[in-house]
């Protein structure tokens, strides 16, 4: 019976690690797709060319005309992005972030995160006006605005200006940090002789639908904690959302708060300075006529609720800021700190298991500043929660290993009741008192490990500190899998067996993992049911096949996990054997003393 309650809990962790391989090989497969697409999809920095006209996010009049001329650009230069602002219809939508690269190869491209419209995945921020007087002349998504200022830089912010002509000054004041934050103040003077009601807003938009790398544990798509609450939907939530309401996917109102885009490691967000001015924050799909029939459309902006009264001979200002990089949980945290901005942390999905995954990646990046090595990191940490667990895996093992001594004994007693199954059970029952055994202690390690392997995988998967974050020898990308196979003799063979199936993958960490699993296994008692038995002897192989397209941060961890647990377990076998004096079993219950 209580064999059969540890094969039980083993074969419910095997069943949750397939389900979970099972929904998530599909998507990494077509992950080595989506990074080349990705790679294809990289453009220069963009030549002047023409504007077309562009929806307004609240309902602003479309421009009358197409301008022809080239629209003039403004450098856009920091420590950790570049490229260029349009200034036609004052857009950013030229960027790229310094210090990331689509691949490992340090001549690959940068990453790109904005696109401009002439390319094929337009992705800008955007701030306009509205005239809620109906009356007003604002600027349009074709106005060319005027700069002051050579470049946009972290020691040099720039204003863009335009005037409509009927007595009022509209600016945008821009300024850059040393990382990823850019705050737009905008300004309306009205010099004219009536009063003016505007509403300032700003927008992030995706002109295409993005590749997304389909993980049931990742979230992409719209991200925000809006009025204390984290707000999530997904292109494809979103669009069905939009469908329903016939208008916006979500609407909220909010004091401070933030939202935006998030891809894996990517953030474009949106927050207001003044977290006691109220603003209405949107979520949005509609559908344009484009070359190739339909496309989808994408955008999150943010406006005060109410319109901007400007009384002859006065001014407004509205402050917005505009995230756009690298999502690194350090950075976040610190903006979040600093600004006032509400767990702007969880733009990195860290998932139901939070508490968990966050501290873990605080103590493993507190390692690697030790260590300077990911890899060094994660098996020094995986060290610390052995330690930590050592009383109760402690038990757990000095259990099992007086089960795997007993075993004849145990053997023993079931032939002896083998026409009394419930005789032979007491009598078990008996010798487990006596000897202080819980047959249910050899779950205890597993059922710590499973947690512990979904956090630890989280964190090499969702935070952008481990990617391309190299080991030793041939991992140079601990979040990414081991790129060796068995089925081309580790590449003495010049054929990639993946591109006959996904399952001809077995890289050399897998096959160690296998190897240190299986002797595990040996110093644990067998159950005694044949067929259980041979269960588990299969389970090695299993899990080898089952972890070879994880990352190899994780492959690693579950390897260097099992020689730690057998140095452990032989210790207390060794202890076990002092004890009994190398015999099996030395106290005879009772019961079995009466049988």
């Amino acid at each position: 019976m209580d064999q059969k309650r540890l094969f039980v809990a083993i074969a419910i962790s095997i069943g949750i690690l397939l389900a979970f391989d099972a929904l998530n090989r599909p998507a990494r497969e077509a992950q080595r797709a989506q990074q080349q697409q990705a790679a294809d999809a990289q453009q220069p920095a963009p030549a002047p060319g023409p504007a077309g006209p562009l929806r307004a996010p609240t309902d602003a009049s479309p421009a009358a005309s197409v301008p022809t001329a080239p629209a003039a650009r403004l450098p856009v230069e920091g420590p950790r992005v570049q490229g260029t602002l349009s200034l036609r219809g004052a857009r950013l939508d030229d960027l790229v972030l310094r210090g990331y690269r689509e691949t490992v190869d340090q001549n690959s491209p940068l990453v790109r995160l904005l696109a401009p419209r002439e390319g094929g995945a337009p992705y800008y921020a955007q701030w306009g006006w509205t005239a809620a007087d109906g009356r007003t002349r604002v600027p349009a998504n074709d106005t060319d605005w005027t700069a002051e200022g050579s470049a946009l830089a972290p020691a040099s912010p720039v204003t863009l200006r335009w005037d409509n002509g009927q007595g009022q000054v509209f600016e945008i004041g821009l300024s850059l940090d040393e990382n990823y934050m850019l705050t737009a103040e905008q300004r309306v003077r009205n010099n004219g002789a009536e009063p003016v009601q505007v509403l300032p807003w700003s927008r992030i938009r995706r002109e295409s639908t993005p590749p997304t790398q389909g993980f049931y544990i990742l979230h992409e798509g719209f991200v925000g904690v809006l009025d204390g609450r984290l707000r999530e939907e997904t292109y494809g939530n979103a669009k069905s959302e939009a469908a329903k309401r016939n208008g916006a996917a979500f609407e909220q109102e909010t004091g401070a708060g933030w939202a935006g885009f998030t891809d894996k490691y990517w953030l474009t967000a949106l927050s207001p300075v003044d977290p006691a001015q109220r603003h209405r924050a949107a979520y949005r799909h509609t559908t344009d006529a484009g070359p190739r029939g339909p496309e989808d459309r994408w955008q999150v902006d943010f406006a005060p609720v109410a319109p901007q009264s400007v009384a002859p001979g006065a001014s407004a200002a509205n402050g917005i800021r505009l995230f756009a990089g690298a999502k690194e949980v350090r950075l976040l945290d610190s903006y979040g700190e600093r600004l006032g901005i509400p767990d702007f942390d969880k733009a990195v999905d860290f998932g139901w298991f939070y508490f968990l995954t966050k501290p873990f990646f605080y103590a493993i990046d507190w390692l690697f500043g030790i260590f300077g090595n990911f890899g060094v990191a994660i098996l020094v940490f995986t060290l610390a929660l052995k330690a930590a667990f050592f009383p109760l895996a402690n038990k757990a093992y000095k259990s099992m290993s007086r089960m795997k001594i007993l075993g004849p004994k145990m053997q023993e007693i079931r032939e002896r009741h083998k026409e009394d199954p419930a005789k032979a059970q007491a009598e078990m029952m008996a010798l487990y008192r006596t000897e202080k055994i819980n047959p249910a202690s050899g779950c205890l390690p597993i059922l710590i490990q499973i947690p512990v392997f979904f956090a630890l995988y989280k964190v090499l998967f969702v935070t952008i500190e481990m990617r391309h974050a190299p080991f030793f020898g041939w991992i140079h990308d601990l979040s990414a899998p081991d790129p060796t196979n068995l089925f081309n003799l580790f590449g003495l063979i010049p054929y990639d067996p993946m591109q006959l199936t996904h399952y001809l993958h077995m890289p050399a960490w897998a096959l160690i993992m296998g190897a240190t699993m299986y002797f595990q296994q040996k110093l644990n008692p067998q159950p005694p049911d044949p067929i259980q038995a041979k269960i588990f002897q299969w389970m090695p192989v299993i899990f080898t096949f089952m972890l070879a397209s994880f990352p190899a941060g994780l492959v690693i961890y579950w390897s260097w996990n099992n020689l730690l647990s057998i140095l452990q377990q032989r210790y207390i076998m060794a202890l076990e054997a002092k004890r009994t004096g190398g015999k099996p079993g030395l106290a005879v219950p009772a019961v079995a003393k009466k049988g």
